[in-house]
């Protein structure tokens, strides 16, 4: 049984799940330029959550992070179903499987991609989780993996995994091929088949269906939404932060939390010394911000002090702001001036 959860409400723009990106540092700077986002997790194994300790490290965040969603890596349906009610009960908003990561490690334990081979173990998973949640459970795949044909495959992935239970889908507009392409190259070399997507969401009015892979604009965005449900960005909101600063308004039609890049920067400074104080590396924190200032005079400046220094044992906040220091912005510079056109 589900009920009407936050994440529905911001499922129309996302940002990607990412191994070693999405961090809770990286989330909470997010929420500097964006209110209406939602956000995931990195992938958390089932067996990281079961036997992993402390928890904290693993599902931690905060509470600014929300709406937020955790994306899971596993395949046993019993595992999933109680690690989705962990979830739930540490406050997210939604649980995602993942059946789109192409590397070697996660194929050896039957997660990611390699399940779109295996649609009733998916359903099947589908299906034990949303027997102890209230919140959306929802699934991110491929449009196939290896010699799948994208069309009859997919079509009997989704019907199978929609006949459990599972109406929300964000789709990897590539195939992922998990033999002979290493997971950096299967994030570009399969050719990206926007037309199968909306295939699908004609073929399946009744389903949300997402997408995800190339976007790199909000101008893309807006085109693909003419076609499905909802647009995820990946590699693009991390290596261009400020692309998530037009969302609120562009999308979602409600003004963003900043109008300038130091702006943003300056609202994260409490969430950095509340880190420091519990311990943390200010080049753990700062390492998720090195895109924000791309193109600004004095941009790169920033970055490299930030590389050099923040690894230090007494880097601090006087050091991030010496390197905010070096960065020039005129102060009525607003997200749609410097949106990237192409």
């Amino acid at each position: 049984m589900t009920k009407t959860s936050p994440a529905d409400a911001a499922r129309l723009f996302s940002v990607a799940p990412m191994m070693d990106w999405t961090t809770r540092d990286y989330r909470a700077f997010a929420r500097t330029l964006t209110k209406r986002t939602l956000l995931y997790t990195e992938m958390v194994t089932t067996g990281a959550i079961l036997h992993g300790s402390p928890r904290e490290r693993f599902l931690g965040y905060s509470d600014v992070e929300h709406p937020i969603a955790l994306q899971l890596g596993g395949s046993d349906a019993g595992e999933l179903a109680e690690c989705a009610a962990i979830a739930e009960a540490w406050g997210y908003d939604e649980v995602n499987l993942n059946v789109g990561c192409p590397s070697d490690r996660v194929q050896n334990n039957m997660i990611g991609a390699c399940l779109m081979g295996y649609p009733e173990k998916v359903a099947a998973a589908v299906k034990a989780m949303q027997a102890v949640v209230s919140i959306p459970v929802t699934v991110k795949c491929r449009i196939g993996i290896d010699d799948q044909d994208e069309d009859a495959d997919l079509a009997r992935f989704i019907e199978i995994v929609a006949a459990a239970g599972c109406n929300v889908f964000t789709v990897h507009a590539r195939k992922a091929w998990l033999q002979g392409l290493s997971p950096k190259q299967n994030r570009d070399v399969p050719p990206l088949n926007y037309p199968r997507v909306h295939r699908l969401k004609q073929s399946h009015p009744e389903l949300h269906i997402g997408i995800n892979g190339g976007i790199k604009t909000l101008a893309a965005c807006k085109a693909q939404l003419e076609h499905v449900d909802s647009v995820m960005v990946g590699r693009e909101a991390y290596q261009n932060p400020w692309l998530l600063a037009g969302v609120d308004e562009q999308l979602f039609g409600e003004a963003g939390p900043a109008r300038t890049r130091l702006e943003a920067a300056n609202a994260f400074r409490p969430y950095i010394q509340q880190r420091l104080d519990e311990g943390a590396k200010l080049n753990h924190i700062t390492r998720h911000l090195l895109g924000l200032f791309q193109g600004c005079p004095g941009g790169r400046r920033f970055r490299r002090h930030l590389s050099e220094h923040a690894h230090k044992e007494d880097a601090g906040l006087r050091l991030f702001d010496e390197a905010l220091s070096l960065v020039r912005e005129p102060e009525t510079e607003t997200p749609e001036a410097l949106q990237p056109t192409t």
